[in-house]
């Protein structure tokens, strides 16, 4: 995490102001969350990189390059921290109420990427929908609306 503070700043006094608000802490905090999620079980498959790598891509705009750094960056991270209070924190305080409930649902879809719920993702995503202020109903509709976007039944 320190590694990307002063990423950003360097690019910043470098003047490229562009690629630093794609190495922010909330990119960080993000990717870090759904790598905890996807190696959970155990297993960081190949079926769970491919969805945190289309998932990042889309929501920060990142190349598959920025993707691939920052997945290889938040697996260290994931591996070094002990908790992940301080990722939840970063995304209660940076995200509104609705982009933490697409972070809910970006979390149920790499949790069910293998289309298996590990009892350790279910607790993960329990635990973070009361970190980042979601209700339990609210991240019930985002795991129905990953499920039905799987093809999985409930």
């Amino acid at each position: 995490m320190l590694g990307s503070l002063k990423l950003f700043f360097d690019t910043l006094r470098t003047g490229g102001a562009e690629e630093a608000s794609k190495s922010d802490g909330t990119t960080d905090a993000v990717a870090t969350l759904l790598a905890k999620a996807a190696s959970l079980d155990g297993e960081f498959g190949e079926a769970e990189r491919k969805t945190i790598e289309t998932l990042l891509a889309q929501r920060f705009s990142l190349t598959q390059e920025e993707v691939r750094d920052l997945i290889d960056e938040s697996l260290k991270e994931m591996e070094q921290s002990v908790d992940f209070y301080s990722f939840t924190k970063v995304i209660r305080d940076e995200f509104d109420h609705e982009k933490r409930v697409e972070l809910m649902e970006m979390l149920w879809e790499v949790a069910y990427a293998d289309g298996v719920l590990h009892d350790y993702e279910a607790s993960l995503m329990r635990r973070v929908t009361g970190l980042i202020y979601v209700t339990d109903q609210e991240s019930g509709a985002a795991r129905k609306r990953v499920m039905q976007k799987l093809g999985l039944a409930e």
